[in-house]
């Protein structure tokens, strides 16, 4: 078996792995949404989704393309991860999620696929490359996210 298309494949996401793991470590402060409510009355995303751990998760991710010689790319592709993840906190607040709990498929499929989608017209995938990283990143979130759990970084291990 030619390991090289998913090896190519997670190297390629690298940045946006990055920038959805930094504001674990790095964010807090201020909420990017201002503290404010939409017109259903709950909140927007929420005291988790701050404006440091946006700009870190983009720095960061950024970085990582950087020293991958893709700067581009891994702007977009960390942007895409930030943008995915606020954008699933939003939906997690429609739906009546408390913030910090799970919500399977969204938590580890939605900064994914946002990625992907940013990063694209700069260098797409193989869709063989795609369901690859479409299978191994809930895993992967998965354990990352006990990690942090078990070290106290997070409240909840999803």
């Amino acid at each position: 078996m030619d390991l090289s298309p998913y090896l190519h494949a997670l190297w390629y996401v690298l940045p946006s792995y990055f920038a959805n793991m930094s504001p674990v470590l790095l964010g807090g402060g201020k909420p990017l949404d201002m503290g404010k409510n939409f017109i259903d009355g709950r909140r927007i995303l929420g005291n988790h989704k701050t404006v440091r751990g946006f700009l870190s998760g983009l720095l960061i991710g950024s970085l990582v393309g950087a020293l991958q010689g893709r700067l581009l790319q891994g702007f977009a592709l960390s942007l895409g991860a930030m943008l995915g993840d606020c954008i699933g906190s939003f939906l997690k607040r429609r739906l009546g999620i408390a913030e910090g709990r799970p919500a399977p498929i969204l938590d580890q499929e939605g900064f994914l696929v946002f990625s992907l989608l940013l990063a694209s017209p700069i260098e797409s995938l193989s869709l063989e490359s795609i369901l690859f990283l479409l299978v191994i990143t809930p895993l992967l979130h998965w354990g990352t996210n006990l990690m942090a759990h078990l070290l106290g970084l997070k409240e909840v291990g999803h």
